[in-house]
């Protein structure tokens, strides 16, 4: 009989309330935020309120709505940012997994991780505009004649810029991840494995190394994609007046002066916060969890 048995049940409770309040004080105000957002949008609370209505969900369905617009474009830049900082990240930890693990090459890794969105946004500026450093190297190489020649890579209707200085701080710390996959998961001896069972080098690559390496970071990367969805610097200083990502659409329809827009800029936010949570959920679900022996 275990000693401490007297006190299991009052271990047991003090623990589930630990674990209650933890939970309240954690998923409280998020949800707290996204039932307000909704009542607003359904018209139970606000300045203008005058009971239920679904007024400002009927023009969702719309193909020129700036809400589907907006949806649509983030959804883009957040697809094609994920994709394209993955498939640099592994890349990257494939080729150089040697170098860059050790020494100041790994240090430098988690330099991007200290760099707010603004900073980072205004090197993408000097770096990206049509008088930044890029342009004048192609201007230095005799590509261009004048400034205007040069590719609109900012304030532009894809999202160039964007994209660009998104994974300019995402492929470093990304491709550090996939080092540390690499080494925690023991990648190489399922590598070694599948060569000695015949498969080739690209084989080995294609049905061992990118199943393993992505399957294990796929709560980063959809974490990642729904901070890229909802950013919010980076988008307001490189990014286009139209379209617009999400967050600037939303901070845009509340600043108005017109209050009859407010409702719809929370009825984008509880929006985008359903949207995140359920792709999240299904995501977590589907990721099998590391157990410890």
């Amino acid at each position: 009989m275990p000693i401490f048995a007297p006190n299991s049940s009052a271990d047991t409770l003090r623990r589930r309330a630990a674990l209650a309040a933890f939970v309240t004080l954690a998923a409280g105000p998020p949800l707290w935020g996204v039932g307000y957002a909704l009542a607003y949008s359904f018209g139970f609370v606000g300045a203008l309120s005058s009971g239920f209505t679904v007024e400002h969900w009927q023009g969702l369905g719309k193909a020129d709505s700036d809400v589907a617009r907006s949806f649509g474009f983030s959804f883009a830049v957040a697809t094609v940012t994920v994709a394209g900082a993955a498939a640099s990240a592994v890349a990257l930890s494939q080729v150089l997994r040697g170098t860059l693990s050790r020494g100041l090459a790994a240090t430098a890794l988690f330099v991007p991780l200290v760099i707010p969105g603004v900073v980072a946004a205004l090197v993408g500026f000097q770096f990206l505009g049509s008088a930044g450093l890029l342009a004048r190297l192609a201007w230095r190489a005799g590509l261009i004649a004048e400034p205007d020649q040069f590719p609109a890579l900012i304030y532009d209707q894809f999202g160039i810029g964007i994209v660009l200085t998104h994974l300019a701080v995402a492929v470093p710390w990304l491709t550090l991840l996939f080092i540390r996959i690499h080494a925690n998961e023991r990648v190489d001896d399922y590598v070694a494995l599948a060569r000695t069972l015949g498969a080739g080098r690209l084989a080995a690559v294609r049905r061992v190394v990118l199943p393993m390496l992505l399957r294990r970071a796929a709560p980063t990367l959809t974490l990642y994609f729904a901070a890229v969805l909802g950013s919010y610097e980076i988008p307001l200083l490189l990014g286009a007046q139209r379209p617009e990502m999400i967050s600037i659409l939303v901070r845009r329809k509340f600043a108005l002066f017109d209050l009859t827009q407010r409702p719809e800029a929370f009825l984008i936010a509880a929006l985008y916060a359903v949207l995140v949570f359920v792709l999240v959920l299904l995501v977590f679900r589907k990721t099998p969890s590391a157990h410890v022996s």
